[in-house]
């Protein structure tokens, strides 16, 4: 199990009653970000440091706002702005970090493991941002946030996920989260991009009319270019004629289905313009979801005493206390 109530690593193995608390506790914070003070002081004293190997726009500002609105102090680095420009290895870097005694470190990396290769190491909580092509699991929880609000369950939806799925972090763990939770889940692109291997994780379809037939959610992916070592398509105008979601794909899905999209988007190449900016899209409540989300990792991941963490105890045993105890502690 990769969520231990000390670290956020994955969501592969963590039960749906987790699951369903975690949303629970996000839900709970969403208010806050409505409040004209939109400050409480719930971590205050805690510092949460950003450490990012990779780009990123909606999760590092979404994890500082979060980070923020509770009163943490939030340091952000980024490989561009660390010691990695003069060789420093991760793990050097995390140590060094570590003997400034914060809270918590979020971790994005190119490499797969990287943060649990971190979480076996360093005495503080490890949030996985996101892991090469292995889990975002922030991503997923509010991708399942945002379901549960339009859809008031996740279990029975078919849920289509269209693109890249081969390369695509946020693609596995909502994959993960969404069959824990009792959704149906359909794999949608072209076979280089969706290998049949897949098909022990859901329904494979390579024709995008097909796929997103009766589907009650559509999960659009972007190209992940940066991670291609290959030909996997003979060009984007050729993937787009194919896979780009438009108002005509999706005549074939109900007609309540929502759009989602993990950003950023390439608009005309896996997603129209007009069907982005449409009334089905939700990817701007995911955005949004995404703060309250981080806010509730943050919080039940930091919010707790060092000396809840025996110092000659690895850390990779430490683990979260009952479900029920921890509802009690969630109370804002």
């Amino acid at each position: 199990m990769e969520y231990r109530g000390q670290h956020l690593l994955g969501l592969e193995g963590v039960p749906a009653e987790e699951l369903e608390f975690l949303l629970d506790t996000a839900a709970s914070f969403k208010e806050i970000s409505d409040r004209d003070i939109k400050k409480v002081p719930t971590l205050r004293g805690k510092t949460v440091v950003s450490l990012f190997y990779e780009a990123s726009t909606r999760t590092r500002a979404s994890f500082e706002i979060a980070a923020k609105r509770m009163s943490a102090d939030f340091i952000s680095l980024s490989s561009s702005n660390s010691s990695a420009t003069k060789g420093e290895t991760l793990l050097d870097t995390a140590r060094n970090l570590a003997a400034m005694r914060p809270d918590a470190i979020i971790l994005r990396h190119s490499s797969s493991g990287a943060p649990h290769f971190l979480a076996q190491r360093v005495p503080c909580a490890i949030i996985n941002a996101g892991d090469g092509s292995h889990e975002h699991p922030t991503q997923a929880l509010l991708d399942l946030l945002t379901i549960r609000e339009r859809k008031r369950q996740v279990g029975g939806l078919t849920v289509a996920i269209v693109g890249d799925i081969l390369h695509s972090r946020v693609a596995r763990s909502n994959l993960i989260a969404l069959r824990t939770l009792g959704a149906h889940v359909r794999l949608v692109g072209p076979p280089t991009l969706v290998p049949s291997e897949f098909g022990r994780w859901g329904e494979i379809c390579h024709d995008l009319g097909q796929g997103v037939r009766d589907a009650d959610v559509v999960m659009m992916l972007r190209i992940q270019r940066e991670r291609m070592n290959g030909n996997f398509f003979p060009s984007l105008d050729e993937y787009s004629t194919y896979f780009c979601l438009t108002r005509a794909a999706l005549r074939e899905a109900k007609k309540d289905v929502i759009i989602l999209h993990p950003g950023p988007m390439n608009r005309g190449i896996e997603i129209a313009s007009d069907v982005a900016d449409s009334e089905a899209a939700v990817i701007l409540d995911q955005v949004t979801n995404g703060v309250a989300v981080r806010m509730a990792v943050l919080y039940l991941l930091v919010n707790r005493s060092r000396a809840d963490v025996d110092a000659n105890t690895p850390v990779e045993v430490v683990h979260a206390p009952p479900v029920r105890q921890r509802r009690r502690q969630a109370a804002v």
